[in-house]
């Protein structure tokens, strides 16, 4: 008979050493601070049969990462293939493998089910809001999380993740106070919880509120940072909070240090970096070279695979007036384009225009560069990410219109945005 896990869902293949390096894991990967891959090292060299350990270090080696670390989570699916387990555990290895042939939508359709059938079972919420994110499926952001909640009591371990993951729901889906009182919550009873730091932070970005922003991150920073894996993406809301009061130097700080000191090649890292400098970029912000190292990873990273990516390249290869991988770029999505499934409509209707609308700003053709991103603007959603990081889309937008000589236009956007953002 089989372990059982924190929330008694069965183990296969786990010794009780194993078993609890596995809880010790979850627990990590629910605060997004600690060692999670250390401890299911530890479970997977105990027990190397233990199907979860391996399918959680899959899930963890293949998403928002590089060409070299995903190769690890291909490998953890060879290894748990012919491993028999529960229904459980088979939707998992079903995600699994439809990561690993970048079918996200199969995947999150596959840790769907297997939340409803067993709501107790928080890696399956965890990873399947991860993928809603990169689907940017606000309502699933929520939902997901919410059908879920019956099954839970505070007492329950990793109820403070449930609250972290049902206030970035809320915030995507425009209920701020009560996503910010959701995320308050996590963070009451889980301060390093870093996923519900940053929902909160998503709260105080879409309602303009910078100064308290500002406040609310710089306070206690060593709870949320260190040992955090999710540290620089907070630390982006924090730059954000900055730009928004006109404080470029005070962004720069935060881009020079936590966000690209280390130049990671992770293309959640890379995004943020991206995103950060675009914004300033707009801005007319003097910004150095600090695009040129940005730009050289960009260019040892594979293109056409998510267009949300793309996008950020693009952004690293305007501003740098490099014309060949930007049409390298153009090129990975036009083939992506051509082919069938989700990622080829989303290539088509929402990455290539945003491309090339990114593409024209940075050459200098605004009106161009206004009449790509106005098509798609409406439904920049299938793109991926959360409404803060579409943003750019509006921001860029806006500032052709302006530098375009639409005055009339760039105006009504700015007046929009205001709204939207009261």
């Amino acid at each position: 008979m089989s372990l059982t896990d924190a929330h008694g869902l069965p183990l296969t293949g786990a010794s009780r050493a194993a078993a609890d390096a596995w809880d010790r894991a979850v627990a990590a990967y629910n605060r997004y601070a600690g060692d999670p891959v250390g401890e299911l090292d530890a479970a997977i060299a105990d027990s190397p049969g233990f199907i979860m350990a391996h399918v959680l270090k899959g899930y963890m080696h293949l998403l928002g990462s590089n060409p070299r670390v995903a190769r690890v989570g291909r490998r953890c699916l060879e290894v748990v293939a012919g491993l028999d387990g529960t229904a459980g555990e088979r939707a998992h290895k079903a995600a699994l493998a439809a990561l690993v042939e970048g079918d996200i939508p199969a995947a999150a359709r596959a840790l769907e089910d297997a939340a409803i059938a067993e709501p107790r079972d928080i890696v399956a919420l965890q990873i399947g809001q991860t993928l809603d994110f990169l689907l940017g499926d606000s309502r699933m952001l929520r939902d997901r999380i919410g059908r879920a909640l019956p099954a839970w009591s505070r007492g329950m371990p990793g109820y403070h993740a449930m609250q972290g993951m049902l206030a970035f729901g809320l915030e995507e889906t425009g209920a701020y106070g009560r996503a910010e009182a959701a995320g308050r919550l996590a963070l009451e009873i889980e301060p390093r919880n870093g996923w519900a730091r940053h929902a909160v932070a998503h709260v105080m970005e879409m309602q303009d509120r910078r100064e308290e922003g500002i406040a609310f991150m710089r306070q206690d920073v060593p709870t949320w940072t260190e040992g955090s894996f999710f540290a620089v993406h907070n630390w982006w809301h924090t730059a954000l909070f900055h730009l928004g009061l006109g404080d470029v130097d005070g962004a720069l700080e935060a881009f020079d240090g936590p966000i690209f000191a280390d130049r990671s090649d992770l293309a959640f890292d890379m995004v943020d970096a991206a995103g950060l400098l675009w914004r300033m970029h707009l801005m007319g912000a003097d910004v150095g070279d600090r695009w040129t190292d940005l730009a050289d990873l960009y260019v040892r990273q594979p293109h056409g695979a998510y267009a949300f990516d793309d996008a950020h390249a693009m952004m690293a290869f305007a501003a740098t007036g490099r014309r060949d991988e930007a049409d390298a770029v153009l090129a990975a999505l036009e083939q992506a384009a051509a082919g069938q499934g989700d990622a080829a409509v989303v290539a088509r209707e929402v990455g290539l225009p945003v491309a090339r609308g990114i593409d024209a700003f940075g050459a200098g053709d605004y009106r161009a560069s206004v009449a790509l991103l106005r098509a798609v603007r409406s439904g920049a959603a299938r793109f991926g990410g959360s409404h803060a990081q579409r943003d750019i889309i509006d921001l860029t937008l806006i500032e052709a219109a302006r530098r375009g000589g639409d005055a009339a236009l760039a105006e009504a956007l700015t007046a929009e945005r205001a709204i939207a953002r009261g």
